[in-house]
């Protein structure tokens, strides 16, 4: 069992008032920064490390979603991965990508922020269709669900999340040059080089499935998964628990450590400290007027 601590709760400043994110699903750690998404908002949101003063907002799609709870879940652009690109000629200082799951059409796209040289985000989102990328995984994965995403050893990985019905989970592939040129509109949308399937138990007989991944410094990368009972890439359903992992650059499974708070960790980022990995975790509480949290833990490294 891994200890976690409540940190704060994600507060957001918005033009009448302060708010709260209610359905966080994605998390980057840039410095003294952290980058949020929320899977039923059209902004990005930014908190500093240390307080809790409330986040700032950054918008990513244009117009407005939908207040009542079916129609927002219908409308949303389902972001459930933010990754942080390492800097390349089209992108010189880095960016930030915001995904879509894919599990439905309109999930289907993604928002690119470029950084500039002191680290700060510039200007506008680009808007990314996502569909000729995603298309050759739908034609592998009936129920696509992309839930995490991220850069490490060359590849750019996409997390696809499983469900009681189709519990597996799996580390797609890309190279990272392709997607870069893709990126630029300068080639098609590349292939997957690679699928690899991976097991990663359960809580109370519920299958715990990917919310989320990062890269460790070495090629290897951390994980955090739900034990969501439901059957569906669409619907919610009662969440069991909670769990991180960690996986070696060669590919092993290295362990899985159940949550000490039950609740559904949907983002992950990570620093390695004094042996350790430094884990903050922020959650979706499936419940629009509950604020998600943001959550640290100390894993000691397993690679040591």
């Amino acid at each position: 069992m891994l200890e976690v601590q409540v940190v704060r709760t994600l507060s957001v400043e918005t033009d009448a008032a302060v708010g709260h994110l209610s359905a966080a699903s994605g998390l980057v750690q840039v410095g003294r920064r952290l980058f949020v998404v929320a899977d039923d908002e059209h902004t990005l949101a930014l908190f500093d490390v240390a307080g809790e003063r409330p986040g700032r907002l950054h918008r990513l799609f244009d117009g407005e979603l939908p207040d009542k709870p079916k129609a927002r879940k219908a409308a949303k652009p389902d972001l459930e991965a933010l990754a942080h690109l390492p800097p390349w000629p089209g992108c010189p200082y880095g960016a930030l990508l915001a995904v879509g799951s894919g599990s439905r059409p309109q999930r289907q796209r993604a928002a690119l922020l470029a950084f500039d040289e002191p680290g700060e985000l510039q200007g506008a989102a680009r808007e990314i269709d996502l569909s000729p990328l995603y298309a050759p995984l739908q034609a592998r994965h009936e129920q696509l669900n992309i839930e995490g995403a991220f850069v490490t050893a060359g590849r750019f990985c996409l997390l696809q999340r499983g469900n009681q019905a189709s519990p597996v989970n799996l580390l797609i592939s890309h190279d990272w040059p392709a997607i870069q040129a893709w990126l630029d509109g300068t080639a098609p949308a590349p292939q997957p080089v690679s699928s690899t399937p991976l097991d990663l138990g359960d809580i109370d007989g519920v299958p715990l499935c990917f919310t989320d991944g990062a890269a460790l410094p070495d090629g290897g990368w951390v994980f955090c998964a739900a034990a969501e009972a439901t059957e569906d890439s669409y619907l919610d359903g009662p969440c069991r628990g909670s769990a991180v992992g960690v996986v070696a650059a060669d590919g092993r499974l290295l362990g899985v450590w159940p949550l000490s708070l039950r609740c559904k960790a949907e983002g992950i980022a990570m620093t390695v400290a004094n042996g350790a990995l430094q884990l903050l975790l922020v959650t979706d509480p499936d419940d629009r007027d509950a604020p998600a949290l943001l959550l640290s833990a100390s894993l000691p490294d397993p690679r040591a």
